[in-house]
């Protein structure tokens, strides 16, 4: 008897990952990116900046100005940015400054007001309250230094970013053939059109990316200024949009840009609910900003869902602090374009995309 061999099942082309492996490759990467912070942070800026930097070099260089003038050019226009914002926060400081007399003043007040309504309503005299003040002043002074170490140890380290994202982004810039030849070396030679065109896209993408960030900066501050013109702050659309562009610097930013609107409220005003009601102003507004302004402008731009942005928000925010608020949304743009070509990932592209209206099916 003549046995027929048994053909074996030819295994699918395309392999799909499960949920699981995508779960244990986020929390894999996540473990990665926090303990490696400190070098991923600038280098993540730095790929950043020299991407939406690429086409002003590109452009630049066909006007007959070698590849590192071109460079040196592009940075400039960061830099001149920059100086910008710093130039705005510290006027925002001597102005503050020069009204610091008067709001002193207004403080002491104040804090008169309160001790003795402490006073009368809860019987503690004003000797006790002294007291109570200075024994919790005795007591936190090791948290105060602990405070201080950790603002130096911020401030060393932004100043380290500062100096090394111009140097990182320029190397970027003039080894980018180099980068490019070794990424296209990692994958096979039939991928070389889709990686070619993921770079494009990211490119694109992150021009997306800070237009979407310059129409939440115009929003955020007619939003404010609407809200300080309420409460009847003079000047409102000037502080109004300087507290917008200084949101640039995360949470530094929004405070030194507060403190003058609420100095010239209570000055002007001679009351403390209208300081209190600049505070409520912002506050609502940078609410606003990142948990639907910025994710329904930005996200849609880069046409990924707002729950996914929110969640990357939260989620940068816990790994990287301010930096990661800002970088893990284009690195999820990044994810989802190369989701979008691999048939490997289609439930990744699925869970970071949009919803896809099909009229003829019962949606839920």
């Amino acid at each position: 008897m003549i046995e027929i061999p048994k053909i074996p099942k030819l295994r699918s082309s395309t392999v799909t990952f499960s949920v699981l492996e995508i779960l244990q490759t986020i929390v894999l990467i996540c473990f990665i990116l926090y303990f490696g912070k400190t070098l991923f942070i600038p280098l993540s800026f730095s790929l950043l900046i020299s991407f939406i930097l690429f086409p002003v070099c590109k452009w630049i260089e066909g006007r007959g100005i070698n590849k590192i003038g071109a460079i040196i050019l592009s940075l400039l226009i960061i830099i001149l940015f920059i100086a910008i914002i710093v130039y705005l926060l510290f006027v925002q400081i001597n102005e503050f400054s020069n009204e610091w007399g008067l709001f002193r003043e207004k403080l002491l007040e104040a804090l008169n007001q309160i001790s003795v309504f402490i006073a009368e309503r809860f019987e503690i005299t004003t000797e006790e309250q002294v007291v109570f003040f200075k024994n919790s002043i005795n007591n936190s002074s090791t948290q105060v230094f602990s405070f201080l170490r950790s603002s130096l140890y911020s401030l060393s380290e932004s100043l380290f970013f500062l100096l090394i994202i111009p140097v990182l982004s320029a190397l970027i810039l003039y080894y980018r053939p180099i980068l490019a030849k070794a990424l296209y070396q990692i994958f096979p030679a039939n991928k070389k059109e889709t990686i070619h065109e993921i770079l494009i896209e990211t490119i694109r993408a992150y021009y997306d990316f800070i237009k979407g960030m310059f129409l939440v900066y115009i929003a955020v501050g007619l939003l404010n200024s609407i809200g300080l013109l309420i409460v009847g702050v003079p000047h409102p659309f000037m502080f109004g949009f300087i507290a917008s562009i200084l949101t640039f610097i995360p949470y530094v930013g929004i405070m030194i840009s507060s403190l003058l609107p609420i100095a010239v409220a209570w000055i002007t005003f001679n009351s403390i609910w209208y300081p209190l009601g600049v505070v409520l102003v912002f506050t609502i507004v940078q609410a606003l900003e990142a948990y639907v302004i910025f994710p329904l402008v930005v996200g849609h731009r880069l046409k990924i869902n707002t729950l996914v942005i929110i969640i990357m928000i939260t989620a940068g925010g816990i790994l990287w602090g301010a930096a990661g608020m800002i970088l893990f949304i284009p690195f999820t743009s990044i994810v989802k374009l190369i989701a979008d070509r691999s048939p490997r990932l289609k439930i990744l592209s699925i869970l970071l995309g949009e919803e896809e209206k099909e009229p003829n099916k019962t949606q839920l």
